[in-house]
């Protein structure tokens, strides 16, 4: 069973780099939209997203920001973070077959909240900004090994 890694606020240093990758599939866009109902016809049928000034089906911006939290959850500080605040502004869509790559990188630290100001950027495999932000997070006090749950499929 593969293990998560936190990395406690002691142990945070600026600068300090992670990053997260999934790829989205048009089966990956019909789960998030049963999960989180948004069954925007942008994402969903493809005669209807043709007609758009993206020309095909796109993934949710809301997706990244799920890659943003589960980047925070499992990689930086990782297990046992607490997410304060997200902002995010979405540059450009994310469609079938690419790649989201979460990069965050340790922007503050405030030592008497072990709150870390995380600054998060989603490009695509051919580098081109997704999406970008700040995030809060208040990190674990100390560091440690977990086992990954496992996750049926949906």
């Amino acid at each position: 069973m593969p293990q998560l890694i936190s990395t406690g606020f002691d142990e945070l240093s600026l600068g300090q780099e992670e990053t997260f990758e999934r790829t989205l599939t048009a089966e990956v866009i019909r789960q998030f939209a049963v999960v989180s109902g948004d069954v925007n016809p942008v994402h969903l049928d493809a005669e209807y997203a043709a007609g758009t000034v993206f020309g095909e089906p796109i993934g949710h911006g809301m997706w990244l920001g799920a890659l943003v939290s589960a980047a925070i959850a499992t990689r930086l500080p990782g297990p046992g973070s607490v997410y304060r605040a997200q902002q995010l502004q979405f540059k450009q869509p994310i469609k079938v077959g690419d790649t989201a790559v979460v990069t965050l990188t340790v922007k503050e630290l405030k030592a008497r909240m072990r709150l870390v100001v995380i600054d998060c950027k989603v490009h695509n495999q051919q580098g081109t900004l997704l999406a970008r932000g700040e995030a809060e997070v208040i990190a674990p006090a100390a560091s440690g090994r977990i086992d990954a749950p496992e996750l049926s499929q949906l």
